[in-house]
């Protein structure tokens, strides 16, 4: 019979996560509440203020005065610089967004509300909140352009893959390109593709993050037989959301035609040796170095659905190369309209 004292019985186990469990149910609900409580003290500022726009002298001082007074009353916590974030809250999200507060620090809010895109940040609202996003990972996602790498392969002329509604596409979970900062290689890794797979699944809790949502792995190096021969996938996961087996292949230098027509091999291969019977086509991606887009125009990756190129880079994207991105998409989606 084990001890009393013995910290590993299951029933000291079964308490601990009582108590965990209740605690975080806490922080979540005290969060939720104090976030809205923000909101309210910013809309209140804004309306103060604009009952008081003819007195500049009170609307300069409103926020200063205010803090002086709050601070006195409760503490630290309210500095200018706060309440102006509280007012800025307000005047980004004037209906409160009660979808995605409660899984929302107020560090991620105030990180999000910078963003000059409306629709970028609500797309990082809500992937923050179901994702359960950290300050750091939701940090390193913006300053990488998660948001623009995903919209630059969503194309409207491609077709959602058979089985699945029209409103989740394959192409919805694929970037170009793909950010691997957090790897330990060179930047020029030419001919090294069992250096990237290995530091792949050395930071594979990473990489799952930045392949995005539902990806659970599956095998590295996987064996796919024939009758005669036997191939090898460099890496393969499984995607729950889109319910289909997902073959990465890691190339070191620029995209060839060989490298397509392997990949074409790889997902039919899986489809017809390994895809299950509730399962949906497989899907490829290739991750290279570089690729010529007439390749890609005048390849089976302009029609086929389960194929994709994409590149990758082992350093976090400049400013500028962000600005390219957005620069791209707006140019692709005039594109579209035209």
């Amino acid at each position: 019979m084990a001890s009393l004292t013995d910290k590993n019985t299951p029933f000291f186990a079964d308490v601990a996560e009582l108590l965990q469990t209740a605690r975080s149910k806490a922080y979540r609900a005290v969060n939720s509440i104090m976030v809205e409580t923000y909101w309210k003290i910013g809309e209140r500022i804004v309306k103060e203020e604009q009952n008081g726009k003819s007195r500049a002298e009170y609307g300069e001082k409103l926020i200063e005065n205010l803090s002086r007074y709050l601070t006195d009353t409760f503490g630290n916590g309210f500095s200018e610089a706060n309440l102006q974030n509280f007012r800025r809250f307000y005047l980004t999200f004037p209906e409160f967004p009660t979808h995605c507060v409660g899984n929302l620090s107020w560090s991620n809010i105030r990180y999000i509300m910078r963003l000059d895109s409306k629709e970028e940040r609500e797309y990082y609202m809500r992937e923050s909140a179901e994702q359960n996003w950290s300050f750091r990972v939701l940090e390193r996602n913006i300053k990488s352009g998660y948001y623009h790498r995903l919209l630059s392969t969503q194309q409207k002329n491609i077709a959602p893959i058979e089985n699945l509604p029209a409103e989740i596409k394959a192409q919805d979970f694929i970037k170009d390109p793909y950010v691997l900062e957090f790897l330990d290689v060179p930047e020029n890794i030419e001919g090294k593709e069992s250096l990237l797979e290995k530091e792949l699944i050395a930071h594979l809790q990473k990489f799952l993050l930045e392949l995005g949502k539902g990806f659970s792995f599956v095998a590295r190096q996987q064996r796919i037989s024939t009758e005669t021969e036997h191939f090898y996938a460099d890496l393969v996961f499984y995607n729950y959301i889109l319910k289909c087996f997902v073959v990465i292949d890691l190339k070191t230098d620029k995209l060839t035609h060989a490298d397509i027509g392997q990949m074409d091999m790889y997902v039919r291969m899986f489809d017809e040796l390994k895809r299950g019977i509730d399962d949906n086509p497989t899907i490829g991606i290739i991750l290279c170095t570089d690729k010529s887009e007439t390749m890609v125009k005048y390849s089976v990756l302009k029609e086929n659905k389960q194929l994709f190129a994409s590149k990758y880079k082992t350093i976090l994207p400049t400013e500028e190369e962000l600005a390219d991105m957005l620069a791209a998409e707006n140019s692709r989606l005039l594109a579209d309209k035209s």
